[in-house]
Formats: structure tokens, C-alpha cells, sequence
């Protein structure tokens, strides 16, 4: 924590102490707790005063099995950080059993409208003034809160018939009754259409070709990954960690790692992070190369989608010969890796470090200056930098507006700070931007991998922790210690101690965060995630408002929506 963040905590514990009360944290973080009645003062002020601005997310915990009474049994959690910094402050509110309400924080955080949602949705409680409290990720016919510790994993419900979405329309349009002309023509954007992949779903009320308003429908792709992790230990979480954004699923494993090593205090070896550094940024290539060749596809632009995908193909050989899998990687372990690496692997990267640059010039030098292009980008879709941190943007969209957050400067991990490169900035907010800054981001994620290439050193890739590493075979058939040590982390896991932490990690498409619950047991008791995607989707209507058909395909395709990630 730099002195400068800690003095906005402090600054907040001065100048809220009557509103907040500073709770304890193993961990090192910044946590408070708010009465309810309190919340919508302490959010405003939170932006307003201190400079909290950037939402992150809203979160729920059901404590029915942490012996909570009904009078307290569950908490919602808001966490937001400044836009030009990593401190984050989480505040709690406890809510009892019978009836769950607490004044709606929509009007402070934009992003904050879909994330209410969502906690009513899995948990039941209630968002006074909310402008829209219907589910979100679950469908209109389904009964009960999925994600209270009381709801049946197995029990099944089943969709009647579908959501027409007019209740939500018919809200859009009173609300711009006068401005518009009276009649619109509605029709459905998706699921079926190419370029929302069969899991999005956009109701647009059409002006001729303009659209005047919209209202957007996830949950094609929901499939209860919160609700899933809570029957296994922590280590069965991480194959389910790939398949969140499955275009870079290495990162996906890396953030939740993080999260669990930070609640043991631990710190992997030099090799370990120099290894997970060459992996991640050749994930984030990977997912610039998807986001970038797909959405110049539905722009009508073949050719480019061959020479992205055709790197890709290659990066993809490189992770298979290292892991044995090329989409859901599983690599990663908590405290190391599933085995260090292998002759060939540092001449198959410096292989792609000679190709991938010449198919980025090539990609570019067909689009860069093409008019066709530059006049389906440019200007559309455009979100300015206040808007872009009240819905929680991070990553390359947030940097598209010109705010150059980044966590792997911002909040070094890994010896991101010992690497030279730059955080790339856009100036317009645009699609335009948008797709330029992940052009630009790949070559930067290149010079990172041949810097970690270059200075990779020697040592073993796990911890000697007994607490989260196996020991060596000779131990496990030589002595007791050894044979009961494998014996414990086979049959109980790895167990964090007691209490919860928030870790965010700069993925691909931004903070990609994990809220963990420990109750000192092998089971992780909540698992929060913190899905970038989610935020950008949100901003979605807002985005495409008085454009064109055509340039809600561009908006969407630059904003790089992976439903794994954005359903969970």
C-alpha cells in the first residue's frame, strides 16, 4: 500500500467515523462496516469527498451456516476504488432474515444498477428506489435465491416460456415520452444473431435504422459457478476458474490463485512468477487476438480474422505441449504449478515472439488507415472517462477513455514493476480506441515475455509449505511425515484461515477480482467473482443509444463480451 493510498483510508476513517466502522482484517485490507440506513449517505460521500469513484462491484453472503441468527443473516458488500489508484475500500451491511432491504446506490455508481440485480436475484434482498429490481441472472419463472445456503444445488426449474422484456421497455420509453417519435419498430438483437454468439440478447426500439432505446437480457450462459464451488475443496475451484473467460483461461487460474496465496500469506518462487507472467501475457495476446478478429469479422473483414487466428493457433500449441490443453488450461496451483517447464518451451515462445509481431503489422496495415473501417469506428460507441468509472470499466476500455489504470503498474505483482513497459491510453473512448489500445497492448505484452524469457530463473516452481505443497515422492514411500502430509492435502485440502479477502488481478478485460469467505475449513464458503465483463455489458445500451444497427455490432464486438465471465 503506497503512502498516498493509505492516507485516502486514512482520510476516510477521519472524516466518516460517525458513518463507518473500521473492522479487522487479517488480511491488510480496508473494511468498514455501515448501519443501513446509512448507506446511500456513505456511498455518496465515498465518491464525492474521497475520491472513491471507480465502482468495482456489490456483493451478498449468507451467513445462515456461520451461526447467524435471522436478525443478522446476511451482509452486502460494496467495494469501489479510486480511478487513478488500486486502494480499495469494501463496506459491509448486515441485514436480517425477514425481509432483506437497503436503499439502492444506482444513482452514486451506474454499475451499481446490474449488480443490485444480481444480489437480489441470488439472495433475495431488497434495493429501495432501485429503477429496475427484476433477476437478472436467473429467469423470470424461477422461485427461491439460488445462492442462500439453504437452496438445494440439484433442484431444477424451468423456463415457461420467455422473457418479452416489454416491462422493461415500456419503463425506457416513458422515461424519454416527448423526446422521440411515438411509434418504433421493435425487434430482437440475438441471441441468434452472429454477432451475439447465442448469449446475449438485445430488445431495440428502432427509428427507421436508429436505435432510440434498448434494454439487454443475459443469463443464456449462467450456470451457477458461485453456487458449484462451495461442494469442493479449494483446489477443485481452479478448473472451474477456466471456464470464466475461456479466450484467456491461464488468467482466470492466476486471480484466484492470487486471492487464496494472499489469505496464507504466501509468496510464490522467482521462477513461479516469471512463469505465470510469460503465460498470462500470452493469454492476454490470445484474448486481444479473439476480441480483435472476431469483431473485425462482423465488421465484414475476413482476412484479418486468418492472420490473428493463425498466431493464435500457435500460442495455443505452445500451452498444449506445456499443459496437455489448449482452451481450459488448469495449469496453475495454489503455491506453484502442476509441473515446472520443458526443454522445448522457451524456444516454441521466442518462436511466436518473431511471428506475432509481423501478423499485428499485417492486421494492421489492412485496417489502420482503411476508410471502410475508420467510418464504422470512429465516433461510435463513445463513453467519457467519468462515465466509464461509474460503471466500473477497467481494462482496455476504461483505458480507451484516456484513464490509464492498470494494476500490473498501479499494484505491482509478479515483478510487474521490474519490466519495462508502458500502459497504453486511448484519448476518444470510442470503438475505435477500444480496438487500438488492444493492438497496441499485445506488442506491449511481447516485451514483457522476452524480458521474462531473458532474466527466467532457476529454482523450483512450488513453495516448500507443507500447507499447500506435496511433498517429494522419496518422502511420501520413505516416512511417516512425508506419507501423512500427502495424506492431509489429499483428503482435507488446503485450508485458508478464517476470515474473507478481495484480490483483483489485471486480466484481459480489466480487474478481474475474487471475494473469498473462509471458515476455516477446506470448502471455500463463498466465492465472489468479480467479472469485468459484467460491468461493460451494463453500459451497453447507453453505448448504442441514437446510433445504428451497425454500430451496435461494432460497440459490442469492441467491448469483447465473454459470456462465460459475464453469466458465471
Amino acid at each position: 500500500m503506497t503512502t498516498a493510498v493509505s492516507a485516502a483510508i486514512d482520510a476516510v476513517r477521519a472524516g466518516m467515523g460517525d458513518l463507518l466502522e473500521p473492522e479487522e482484517n487479517r488480511f491488510g485490507e480496508a473494511w468498514f462496516r455501515a448501519s443501513p440506513e446509512n448507506v446511500r449517505i456513505v456511498m455518496e460521500r465515498l465518491k464525492s469527498e474521497f475520491g472513491f469513484d471507480l465502482f468495482l462491484d456489490i456483493g451478498g453472503v449468507d451467513g445462515l451456516d456461520r451461526g447467524r441468527s435471522n436478525a443478522d443473516r446476511f451482509d452486502v458488500v460494496y467495494s469501489a476504488r479510486p480511478a487513478e489508484s488500486s486502494e480499495r475500500i469494501h463496506v459491509r451491511v448486515t441485514l436480517g432474515a425477514d425481509d432483506p432491504a437497503v436503499d439502492s446506490v444506482s444513482h452514486v455508481w451506474a454499475g451499481a444498477n446490474w449488480c443490485e440485480r444480481e444480489v437480489f436475484d441470488q439472495f433475495g434482498v431488497r434495493f429501495i428506489g432501485h429503477p429496475n429490481l427484476k433477476r437478472i441472472l436467473n429467469h423470470k419463472d424461477f422461485v427461491g435465491h439460488p445462492l442462500r445456503r439453504d437452496y438445494d444445488i440439484k433442484k431444477q426449474q424451468w423456463l415457461s416460456e420467455p422473457d418479452d422484456l416489454m416491462d422493461e421497455m415500456e419503463k425506457e420509453r416513458a422515461a424519454s415520452a416527448g423526446e422521440e417519435p411515438n411509434e418504433c419498430l421493435l425487434i430482437n438483437l440475438g441471441p441468434s444473431h452472429p454477432a451475439t454468439h447465442g448469449c446475449l440478447r438485445i430488445l431495440v426500439d428502432l427509428d427507421g435504422e436508429t436505435i432510440r432505446r434498448s434494454v439487454s437480457e443475459i443469463g443464456y450462459l449462467h450456470r451457477g459457478f458461485e453456487k458449484s464451488v462451495e461442494q469442493g475443496t479449494y483446489t477443485h475451484v481452479i478448473p472451474y476458474t477456466d471456464r470464466l473467460n475461456y479466450c484467456s483461461s491461464v488468467l482466470n487460474n492466476v486471480a484466484y490463485c492470487r486471492t487464496v496465496e494472499h489469505m496464507l500469506g504466501i509468496e510464490i518462487t522467482p521462477r513461479n512468477q516469471a512463469i505465470r507472467v510469460i503465460l498470462s501475457e500470452l493469454a492476454r495476446i490470445m484474448d486481444h487476438m479473439v476480441c480483435l478478429g472476431a469483431c473485425l469479422v462482423d465488421l465484414g473483414a475476413l482476412t484479418n480474422f486468418w492472420f490473428l487466428f493463425n498466431e493464435r493457433e500457435k500460442i495455443y500449441e505452445v500451452i498444449e505441449a506445456l499443459c496437455g490443453a489448449r482452451l481450459t488450461h488448469n495449469y496453475i496451483r495454489i503455491g506453484g504449478l502442476a509441473h515446472d517447464l520443458h526443454d522445448d518451451f522457451e524456444s516454441g515462445v521466442r518462436g511466436l515472439l518473431r511471428s506475432i509481431p509481423a501478423a499485428l503489422a499485417d492486421v494492421y496495415g489492412l485496417v489502420g488507415r482503411n476508410r471502410i473501417f475508420l467510418d464504422r469506428v470512429v465516433g461510435v460507441g463513445v463513453i467519457s472517462a467519468e462515465r466509464a468509472v461509474s460503471y466500473g470499466f477497467t481494462g482496455p476500455c476504461l483505458r480507451a477513455s484516456g484513464v490509464a489504470n492498470d494494476l500490473r503498474k498501479d499494484e505491482p505483482y509478479y515483478g510487474y514493476d521490474e519490466y519495462d513497459w508502458d500502459v497504453v491510453v486511448g484519448q476518444n473512448g470510442d470503438t475505435h480506441d477500444r480496438l487500438m489500445v488492444r493492438f497496441e497492448e499485445m506488442n506491449q505484452s511481447l516485451r514483457i515475455v522476452e524480458q521474462a524469457l531473458n532474466r527466467m530463473p532457476d529454482g523450483p516452481v512450488n513453495v516448500d509449505d507443507k500447507r499447500v505443497s506435496f511433498p517429494p515422492k522419496e518422502d511420501v514411500y520413505g516416512n511417516i511425515e512425508g506419507l501423512m502430509n500427502h495424506f492431509k492435502l489429499v483428503m482435507h485440502g488446503i485450508v485458508p484461515p478464517e476470515g474473507e479477502s478481495y484480490v483483483g488481478t489485471e486480466a484481459a478485460n480489466g480487474e478481474l477480482g475474487f471475494h473469498i469467505v473462509s471458515d476455516g475449513t477446506a470448502k471455500p464458503y463463498r466465492i465472489k467473482v468479480r467479472p469485468p465483463c459484467f460491468m461493460l455489458f451494463s453500459a451497453f445500451g447507453e453505448l448504442i443509444r441514437g446510433g445504428m444497427i451497425q454500430d451496435a455490432i461494432a460497440v459490442l464486438g469492441s467491448l469483447n463480451i465473454i459470456a462465460g465471465e459475464l453469466d458465471r
